[in-house]
């Protein structure tokens, strides 16, 4: 089951079609602006999971889960300089991640480790 519920996500969020769209701090509009954790909340809203709109308390739900288990639809965190964590993305498969990055670049995709990730979680409980 899970390897459908992975598949699934990638097929029917369409986290995807909202890359390009705009960078809010604070907000948690998929089409008007978002940041990062009001993206991870409004995509998993969508799967019936209610996320906190903070990074640092999204990364104490679900269960956390090592680089190796990573699957579409887990939420990757990273931390700033001093170890806090301050952003989250959501792994899409293929290496990949789809986040609200900063105001200039709004929602992108990445590569999973252009930041050195700080904690893994699986939250969709597949």
């Amino acid at each position: 089951p899970g390897e459908f519920i992975a598949a699934e996500f990638i097929g029917k969020t369409d986290a995807l079609k909202f890359v390009g769209n705009p960078y809010v701090y604070g907000g948690s509009s998929l089409t008007h602006g978002t940041d990062c954790s009001g993206f991870t909340m409004a995509v998993m809203s969508h799967f019936g999971v209610s996320l906190p709109h903070h990074s640092g308390s999204q990364a104490s739900c679900g269960r956390a889960i090592s680089s190796s288990e990573k699957r579409p639809g887990d939420l990757i965190f990273y931390t700033d300089s001093s170890g806090t964590i301050n952003h989250v993305a959501l792994y899409i498969g293929n290496g990949q991640v789809v986040h609200a990055s900063n105001p200039s670049s709004g929602i992108k995709i990445s590569n999973w480790n252009y930041r050195t990730p700080a904690k893994i979680v699986n939250v969709l409980g597949d």
